[in-house]
């Protein structure tokens, strides 16, 4: 990944199925096959998001991501900050493969302020290939393959420390 990336230097360590030893209130939120910006919005009068980056890379910027994707010349990148009441409570970072980005979903690249959650959730041709769970030094992640209309995008969001995953209920 780029060094000037929202996700910053610190490596996510993303773990295999049977190797995470996740706390059961956190693992909830990182299992959460709805929209994650649903979920924020029950714990908030208003999530907002913030850009961060927005952009066109190549497949050499993505690191292990190039895994989990098909091979393009080139990729749309969206990292975002979402925010509830005005609080950090998540780092997003979305890679979309450019063969992706055709007929309506031309609009990814537009969305702006506009959490993705609201864009991907709006339809029901929206699937999800798997969830991959992952720490970054003490913040949890995940990493999940999503099919919008059967063409592939990955999403990898990390909880920051005032995200309500965190609060034990």
């Amino acid at each position: 990944m780029a060094d000037d990336t929202i996700l910053t230097s610190t490596p996510i360590h993303w773990f295999s199925t049977d190797e995470a030893n996740t706390p059961e209130s956190i693992l909830d939120w990182l299992m959460e096959v709805g929209s994650m910006t649903r979920r924020f919005e029950q714990h908030c009068h208003h999530v907002t998001v913030t850009p961060f980056r927005e952009c066109f890379i190549t497949a050499e910027e993505l690191g292990d991501e190039s895994e989990h994707l098909p091979i393009s010349e080139k990729y749309w990148l969206r990292e975002i900050i979402l925010f509830g009441d005005n609080i950090p409570w998540l780092l997003g970072r979305t890679v979309i493969p450019k063969e992706t980005l055709t007929g309506p979903d031309k609009k990814l690249v537009d969305l702006g302020t506009v959490p993705l959650g609201r864009y991907l959730f709006s339809g029901n041709n929206l699937t999800r290939d798997y969830i991959q769970i992952g720490l970054q030094g003490q913040r949890w992640a995940r990493r999940s393959l999503l099919r919008l209309s059967e063409k592939p995008l990955l999403l990898t969001e990390i909880f920051l420390p005032e995200s309500p995953a965190y609060k034990i209920k």
